[in-house]
């Protein structure tokens, strides 16, 4: 049996049982002991590692993103940088002639944040081209389209707004923005022509690389739809998938309510450390227009929408055995969630609920209480802070905090780290930086009281996304028996000098090595 042995540097195990060893023994495709480096000796075959000073860790576990999306990004225009219509327009005529089979020309990562650059359906049409134009918000919950692309969805000025969701006018005329469940429909048809299998699954081999490239070895595919969902299943058949993919079931028109037909099929927990399902995904709350009520400077204030019939779906998906996951970014979608998990739960067989959190952005220290109570896990974004905080920050509520990471953790509730790919940036090492130090895209420093230390995320993105997911017993810790994904660090964990990924290791074999790795075998 191939053992490889890994000594000479700090090795933080996130176990509790071996909190500090000197060695860690990797015997094919998982780890056989962990203890001090004096090991060696019993096994005399083994291949070593010398860290040479660096620290060794689990592999990351990105505990919500979206990569099935991220990985199609490279076939549309990348509007992430364009500030006026001149720039929109060359980067989606480029587009236009990249794809011209294409039925839908789509561009993608729009951001107002800078600027307050919004497209509208007619800066759209004047493009010229011969087919529907659409333009995605970074944040997928809202989007521009043209007059075509209007047409191609059946929307009208007589309509009215759709439940969570609206339709976005300039003196009473439609200017192409859908926003919230107006855009679920326009994101699902504008997907249609890009899904094709073949070239799909190799756009997410390559995506999953940049992943290892990062340390990541697994990822939860938070709202994947059953196209994603026979696309892994062909690529982990075929042994493909160059990291482990926990899928979250979700239908395919993103921010729709529960397509019950799903829970006919694969529930929460069934297959292997390649591919797992997930809990199922739901929303509360919208994107950019989170639930959010309370009082701010002595004004009451109530924005956003909240998804209705949430309790019902809680409840049916609990009832059939699956686990629930709800997007809720505002204290009052994060209130709905909570409501719909209590009730679920008096009907559950089992104590361990499970229900995930996903962003939990702004919340009250007794909302966090409620989360704890209820057996609650938040996955948050620490990276959040650097490209939300500066929109957010001076606007604070008197009854709940921004990205409240600390209160969080001090009421006891699991944190799970994660990026929410692509909408921001997601580097674990970098992004877990900003929750320590809380410095947000402007350079300003939003709630220093809720930072929580460098070690603590490493954690969250370990031990703890590993539990949301359901796979603590497989992966996010250096234990016996654990799969022998783990990755090499250069460098001091210093929130202001982040480390570096010099290895990868996945299943006992190195998937990834830095340029200028200097450590010796």
């Amino acid at each position: 049996m191939a053992q490889t042995i890994f000594t000479g540097g700090p090795i933080l195990t996130m176990d509790s049982a071996h909190p500090m060893p000197g060695a860690v023994v990797v015997e094919n495709e998982r780890i056989a002991a962990v203890g001090d480096a004096g090991m060696r000796v019993q096994y005399p075959d083994a291949r070593i590692v010398d860290l040479g000073g660096r620290t060794l860790v689990p592999a990351f576990i990105d505990a919500h993103a979206h990569l099935c999306i991220e990985a199609l990004h490279p076939r549309w225009a990348d509007l992430s940088t364009v500030r006026d219509v001149e720039g929109l327009r060359d980067a989606l005529l480029a587009q236009a002639a990249a794809e011209p089979n294409a039925a839908w020309l789509r561009g993608v990562g729009w951001t107002d944040l800078e600027n307050g650059f919004t497209p509208t359906r007619a800066e759209l049409d004047a493009l010229g081209v011969d087919r529907p134009v659409i333009v995605v918000h970074y944040s997928y919950h809202q989007c521009v389209v043209s007059s075509a692309g209007l047409d191609a969805l059946g929307v009208s000025e007589t309509m009215p707004d759709p439940p969570g969701g609206e339709l976005g006018r300039t003196g009473g005329v439609l200017n192409g923005l859908l926003v919230e469940r107006a855009f679920s429909e326009a994101h699902a048809r504008s997907m249609e022509p890009y899904r094709d299998p073949d070239r799909w699954g190799e756009l997410v081999i390559a995506a999953a690389h940049q992943m290892l490239a990062e340390g990541i070895s697994c990822v939860h595919d938070a709202a994947c739809p059953p196209s994603a969902e026979q696309l892994y299943r062909e690529l982990a058949r075929d042994r493909r998938l160059p990291v482990g993919v926990v899928l979250m079931p979700h239908a395919e028109a993103l921010l729709s309510p529960l397509d019950t037909s799903r829970l006919d099929g694969p529930a929460t927990g069934e297959g292997d450390a390649r591919l797992r399902v997930g809990a199922v995904k739901l929303f509360a709350d919208g994107g950019v227009l989170p639930a959010i009520r309370g009082t701010t400077h002595g004004h009451h204030i109530s924005l956003g929408l909240v998804f209705d019939e949430l309790d019902a779906q809680v409840k049916t998906i609990v009832e059939r055995g699956f686990r629930v996951a709800v997007h809720a970014i505002g204290n009052r979608g994060v209130a709905s969630a909570l409501d719909a998990f209590t009730a679920a739960a008096r009907n559950r067989r089992d104590d361990d609920h499970r229900f995930r959190v996903e962003h939990a952005t702004l919340l009250s220290r007794a909302d966090a209480r409620r989360m704890a109570e209820v057996g609650a896990v938040a996955v948050v974004q620490p990276g959040f802070v650097h490209h939300m905080g500066g929109a957010v920050d001076g606007f604070e509520l008197d009854e709940a905090t921004w990205m409240p990471f600390a209160d969080l953790a001090d009421a006891g509730v699991p944190l799970a780290g994660s990026s929410d790919t692509p909408c921001t940036f997601r580097a674990p090492l970098l992004t877990s930086a900003r929750g320590v130090t809380r410095q947000t895209s402007r350079g300003t420093v939003i709630g220093a009281d809720q930072a929580l230390p460098y070690e603590a995320w490493l954690h969250a993105y370990t031990a703890g996304a590993a539990f949301a997911g359901g796979q603590e017993h497989e992966r996010g810790r250096l234990a016996p028996g654990f799969q022998a994904d783990l990755v090499v660090l250069r460098g001091a964990l210093d929130a202001a000098h982040p480390p570096r990924v010099d290895e990868t290791w996945v299943a006992g074999e190195r998937v990834f090595t830095a340029d200028d790795t200097t450590g010796s075998e």
